[in-house]
């Protein structure tokens, strides 16, 4: 499975954005779907996630300010986020399951600013 991030850039305090991770190859095979950050210096740590009933999950950092869906006709995934904050400002990254496989996008940078 190959993923590629996009939607990434600066945005201001308090706006939000989209980040759209496209899946091709074997995308059938996927059941989880998920986000995650990293800035530098600290560890990736889980944005949200999203399985293939529909359910999901997210971090406390983004609870009531992130929505996560994923399109399966599309093998596409989304995430909105509102009220961003400087402490957002990391790169994307998105993360599928496949079993006990798993695959990595490349990240798309996320800057918070003004």
């Amino acid at each position: 499975v190959q993923l590629v991030e996009s939607g990434g850039g600066l945005v201001q305090p308090g706006g939000s954005l989209r980040l759209s991770c496209a899946a091709s190859g074997n995308a059938f095979r996927i059941n989880v779907m998920g986000w995650y950050r990293q800035t530098p210096g600290k560890r990736r740590e889980l944005v949200a996630t999203i399985d293939d009933s529909g359910k999901a999950t997210y971090a406390d950092s983004v609870e009531g300010r992130a929505t996560i869906a994923r399109d399966s006709t599309l093998n596409t995934m989304y995430l909105w986020l509102i009220k961003l904050e400087p402490d957002d400002t990391a790169v994307y990254y998105c993360h599928v399951e496949m079993g006990n496989l798993e695959a990595w996008g490349q990240g798309t940078l996320v800057t918070v600013g003004s």
